[in-house]
């Protein structure tokens, strides 16, 4: 009877053994898949690089954009709104953003926040100027245009066709 009863302990204790192996391997597993789902979704997200060359914009209205919208030129992605704040002197809105550090802009280059689609969501659009002098590190754009309001301009159509 001895050892009938060691060998069902010993098989019982194999099964516990492979049991045990199979949720190792199951959590090995789940941890590797968690490991390659957070470094698809860091490198897809697009996050603000600390490289770059730092410029600033001054519009009085910048309704719709926001800190990690993208910086356009010539229908280019070329970098991001870092920040966002209101200047305590002339009360505008200053919008910061980092562009490509081989990337180098006339001074008298024009800035506009345009819609992304018609669904919504605006971008930064760069138009570059003429002039020889290059923009540096901390300089400020002050040839902007304001987003356009899509709810205003079907308000001006509406009353307007009304009279």
């Amino acid at each position: 009877m001895k050892p009938l009863c060691l060998i069902i302990l010993v098989k019982e204790s194999l099964i516990n053994m492979r049991q045990n192996m199979f949720e190792t391997l199951l959590g090995a597993l789940i941890i590797v898949g968690a490991a390659f789902f957070a470094m698809k979704v860091y490198n897809s997200a697009n996050l603000i690089s600390s490289d770059g060359k730092e410029l600033k914009a001054e519009f009085s209205d910048v309704s719709g954009l926001s800190v990690g919208d993208d910086v356009f030129l010539a229908g280019i992605k070329i970098g991001q709104v870092t920040a966002q704040e209101i200047d305590k002197i002339t009360y505008m809105a200053r919008l910061t953003f980092r562009i490509n550090p081989d990337i180098e802009l006339p001074s008298d280059t024009s800035a506009r926040i345009v819609a992304k689609s018609l669904l919504g969501g605006y971008v930064l659009e760069l138009s570059p100027g003429s002039n020889v002098e290059i923009m540096e590190q901390g300089d400020i754009i002050y040839d902007t245009i304001d987003p356009v309001s899509l709810t205003d301009l079907l308000g001006k159509f509406v009353f307007q066709n009304s009279n």
